[in-house]
């Protein structure tokens, strides 16, 4: 099925293997601010990179699995299936600043990513600056070697796990003066700091603060790629990991239609498991065949980077796939609570808490509206024969 090699169905199952072990930590984990034993989180770390499943993204040369992207969703589709993100230990690294860095920061910060031993979180969004990047009012001005950093950023992923920052700002001086930078900032820094940390309604070890830089200086060797680049960055990222958000809510999909068909298979109600009543069926059945359209539709479009496809109808296949994948996990998650019933709003168990999660993936790397706006653009432009 999907027309997988044997090389893909072998780093699949790997994948899954892996995540299967996580599984039974995961209500240890609700019960602990998403974090594993100490001990657990180091041997499964450990294990990931004996494994070869970090910076699949990245080339083998810099020291990743230099897997395709297909492959890549993969491996995210697995991660996907464990709540509380605990199998983001299986990172993707920033694999489009690997053109553009220097031998500097290869050295210094994206080799040790991609090794495990460094991580970084992005500071792009604002308070008033979400899916419109461009609407950003964080500024960074040149004063000799350095660059000076200001601006609050919102909703920084990660940031507590994070051993260096990318910092977006509007430049206000010089030949690129309004035109966007990026730079890389160290953690922790002077003039950095946590305004607050807010509470979300996921269960996960990562925190997203609001984060101020204010007069933060750094090198000239810190602006990643050009100036005026930064917006060429943001979208890069944004690309790639609407694919992956994707491919981890249909691991999630997949996770909530197995767990809530034992279930259904299990629990007898007038005498009968509620398998064989229909309005379950129809639960089930839905969920199913919505799991099958999202994984072929994201497949192909993997697919399509691999062979080079036209980069903006990877753009606006990427958008689909996020959002068709997104919106669907939401239904199933819905479903798969009903099907459990009381037990589904517990916390113990894995629809409910994959019903909380999934709530973000309809948000974050691009509301389902913005996905909607980008695919309307392609229609208008290139027609559907384009991207469908």
């Amino acid at each position: 099925m999907y027309q997988l090699t044997a090389e893909d169905r072998e780093l699949q199952d790997r994948a899954r293997r892996f995540v299967d072990d996580l599984f039974p930590y995961e209500e240890e984990a609700e019960a602990n601010g998403g974090h594993l034993p100490a001990d657990v989180a180091a041997a499964m770390r450990t294990r990931a990179k004996e494994e070869g499943l970090l910076a699949t993204n990245i080339s083998r040369d810099l020291g990743g699995g230099g897997c395709s992207m297909l492959q890549q969703v993969l491996v995210q589709e697995q991660v996907g299936r464990a709540t509380n993100a605990l199998a983001w230990m299986l990172s993707t690294p920033p694999q489009w600043w690997v053109p553009v860095a220097t031998e500097h920061q290869r050295e210094r910060w994206l080799r040790p990513t991609v090794a495990g031993e460094a991580g970084e979180c992005y500071a792009i969004t604002e308070e008033h600056a979400g899916s419109d990047v461009s609407a950003i009012e964080a500024t960074a001005r040149r004063e000799g070697d350095e660059y000076v950093l200001d601006g609050v950023k919102w909703h920084v992923t990660s940031y507590n796990e994070a051993t260096y920052a990318f910092f977006q700002g509007r430049l206000t001086d010089g030949p690129h003066a309004g035109d966007h930078a990026m730079f890389v900032v160290d953690l922790p820094s002077p003039g950095v700091r946590v305004v607050r940390t807010p509470a979300y309604s996921h269960t996960i070890a990562h925190h997203h603060p609001i984060v101020a830089f204010e007069q933060v200086r750094v090198p000239a060797t810190h602006l990643v790629g050009e100036e005026g680049g930064g917006m060429t960055y943001a979208y890069e990222w944004f690309r790639f990991e609407r694919f992956m958000v994707a491919a981890r809510c249909l691991g999630a999909t997949e996770r909530l239609i197995d767990e809530a068909t034992r279930f259904a298979r299990e629990r007898i109600v007038s005498g009968s498991p509620i398998i064989e009543f229909q309005l379950v069926q129809a639960m089930l059945a839905d969920s199913a065949t919505e799991l099958f359209a999202g994984r072929s539709m994201l497949y192909e479009a993997a697919r399509g980077v691999d062979e080079g496809r036209d980069r903006k109808v990877q753009h606006g296949q990427a958008s689909m796939a996020k959002l068709f994948a997104s919106e669907t996990a939401n239904r199933v998650a819905d479903r798969a609570v009903q099907i459990f019933g009381g037990r589904g709003y517990m916390r113990e168990n894995v629809a409910e808490r994959f019903f909380r999660e999934l709530r973000v993936e309809r948000i974050w790397e691009g509301t389902s509206e913005i996905q909607r706006v980008i695919v309307a653009a392609q229609l208008a432009k290139r027609g559907i024969g384009a991207i469908a």
